[in-house]
């Protein structure tokens, strides 16, 4: 992967269409939701166990809206990368694996 500072190569960017932004954004909006929950819940003093119940939903939530993330990187950037012949990709897909854990 290429990381250094002095170029302008090194910022990627990933085209999604307006239907893509919606969708992504609507799954963003009840994480973000959900985690104001928690906030409030700890706010009112709320039983731990709760709490701890809506943590384990937003974890959840989360996980599975990064392998949605990774399905799309999968079928369209890294098929891109290697199609052009840059194998360096698949390092940092291997990366990404080890992070979503």
């Amino acid at each position: 992967m290429h990381n250094c500072q002095n170029c302008q190569n090194c910022s990627r960017t990933k085209h999604r269409t307006i239907e893509e932004k919606k969708k992504i954004n609507k799954r963003l909006n009840i994480i973000e939701g959900q985690v104001k929950g928690i906030k409030k819940m700890v706010e009112e003093d709320r039983y731990c166990a709760d709490i701890l119940m809506q943590i384990a939903a937003v974890d959840k939530a989360l996980k599975s809206f990064g392998t949605e993330i990774l399905k799309s990187h999968l079928s369209t950037c890294v098929v891109e990368d290697i199609k052009n012949n840059n194998f360096e990709i698949i390092d940092e897909v291997i990366d990404l694996f080890n992070k979503l854990k």
